[in-house]
């Protein structure tokens, strides 16, 4: 694949295109693919999702080329806590997906298309039985509600899941999820206000939220989540993008390196896709994942290997963003 030429002056040698299935449909998408980037520190993923124009994955760009040419942030932590991701599934589903890599917290997915308030409740409550009455239960709402369908899912949700830990941005805008704050007493979390916003600082300013959840790619890297983090003085859950474990490597440099950690990170997702990249990939055990670097192999690089077609698209992608740097 052409390298542009704003990539090789900053040491990118080669690049190479991926996709894997997914094991269930997970954010309306049933395979992730992307780009692997490989610099003077090692290799790093580039994987915007389709719905991202050039401009807005320019970032994801720049955390890529951040994590493959500058040496990582020294950590505070060797092992990150990590949480089950639950997908929208039925509840019998649910609750053997809960208990996969032994996690103590769960983040469970609701407000789907597919689903609706009452099945949402039962996939809460299936998750709580299976995990025990000790564990941390969160939402990941999307953004989808408006103020009103919150006000009335949150109590129910809170009540099935036996207390939320935190619902995670249950509305859009951010003067509905400061008035959420005000009307409930459910810890707020925000990510789309955070990640796809042109100033991420502005939920924090708006005390909009209790907690931010922060995504390396879309904030244009580890620095960049480090700096916004301690500008917003707020506790900050690190999650992750849906990347191979590749990705999910630089997710963990920014969990290790940041001065507190309260929450357990969502950055145990590799076992959402049907394979990796990397041979060992990152799954957790224990409810932890170990940090350090992590590396394709080449066997693996050439079985997940994205057919011509696609890899034309993202080199035509990465073209495209690296104009813009």
């Amino acid at each position: 694949m052409h390298i542009p030429t704003p990539l090789r002056e900053r040491g990118i040698d080669r690049v190479h295109a991926w996709s894997i299935p997914m094991t269930t449909r997970f954010r309306r998408i049933t395979e992730r693919d992307g780009l692997l980037l490989h610099g003077p520190e090692g290799w790093a993923e580039f994987s915007p999702f389709w719905d991202y124009d050039a401009a807005e994955s320019t970032a994801w760009l720049r955390a890529a080329l951040e994590d493959a040419t500058t040496p990582r942030p020294a950590p505070r932590r060797e092992e990150v806590e990590v949480n089950a991701t639950i997908p929208v599934l039925p509840p019998v589903l649910a609750a053997r997906i809960a208990t996969v890599g032994g996690a103590r917290t769960a983040k469970v997915k609701v407000a789907d298309p597919g689903s609706d308030l009452a099945s949402d409740a039962q996939r809460l409550e299936a998750v709580r039985d299976a995990m025990g009455s000790d564990a941390r239960i969160r939402i990941d709402a999307n953004a989808v509600w408006t103020f009103e369908e919150a006000l009335e899912a949150l109590p129910v949700l809170d009540r099935a899941a036996g207390g939320l830990e935190y619902a995670e941005q249950p509305c859009a805008a951010l003067e509905d999820l400061a008035a959420l704050r005000r009307a409930l007493d459910i810890p707020i979390a925000a990510d789309e206000s955070v990640r796809r916003a042109e100033d991420p600082l502005r939920v924090a300013r708006a005390e909009a939220a209790d907690l931010l959840v922060m995504k390396v790619q879309p904030l244009g890297g580890v620095t960049r989540c480090l700096e916004l983090a301690e500008e917003a003085g707020l506790p900050v859950v690190v999650s992750s993008a849906l990347e191979s474990s590749i990705g999910l490597g630089a997710g963990l440099a920014l969990a290790a390196a940041l001065p507190e950690l309260p929450h357990a990170c969502g950055l145990a997702t590799a076992t959402l896709l049907t394979g990796d990249l990397a041979p060992q990939p990152l799954h957790a055990t224990g409810g932890t994942l170990p940090v350090g670097r992590t590396a394709p192999s080449e066997e693996l690089l050439a079985r997940h290997a994205a057919d011509d077609a696609l890899a034309a698209r993202w080199e035509e992608r990465l073209a495209a963003c690296a104009s813009l740097l």
